[in-house]
């Protein structure tokens, strides 16, 4: 997050800001490589999974990193801004890109159901059938196959 924000107040031209939140990334992303490369050697199940080399994690690596050279560099010779000692704080609340929640609302009853409507649907009151038994399977006979010899003449061709 702290890398995105970085890009987006290197475009609006805060380059001081930027490079300050692009080296508070550059931290989280070095103790997140270093809990990924324990995770990958650890025994056990689940050990196939190798966090630290998949494409996304190494493509934000180098993102950070070239974004922040590019930040130092622009500001050395375009913005001379002084980069501030603390990180700038993350919006967390996005307004841009999501859609509000609507909120879920049970729809109204029909007038149908009442409450003498709801309690004939106790499965406690209903009537002993005893139809509802499956039935004993009938024995099944087996049947004689009639032997058949393979012929060569069939009359059939392969051209």
């Amino acid at each position: 997050a702290y890398c995105y924000h970085g890009q987006t107040l290197l475009a609006s031209d805060k380059c001081g800001e930027a490079i300050r939140s692009l080296q508070e990334s550059e931290k989280f992303f070095s103790k997140a490589e270093a809990l990924c490369k324990e995770y990958g050697e650890t025994k056990g199940p689940g050990t196939t999974a190798k966090p630290s080399g998949h494409l996304f994690f190494r493509k934000l690596g180098s993102l950070i990193k070239t974004t922040l050279e590019k930040c130092q560099r622009e500001n050395g010779f375009i913005y001379f801004q002084k980069v501030p000692a603390e990180a700038p704080q993350l919006e967390l609340k996005a307004n841009y890109g999501l859609v509000e929640p609507v909120p879920f609302e049970f729809p109204a009853l029909n007038a149908h159901w009442t409450p003498e409507t709801l309690a004939a649907f106790d499965l406690t009151k209903r009537p002993k059938d005893d139809t509802a038994k499956p039935k004993p399977d009938e024995e099944v006979k087996p049947l004689k196959e009639p032997d058949i010899k393979p012929q060569k003449d069939s009359g059939c061709q392969i051209s």
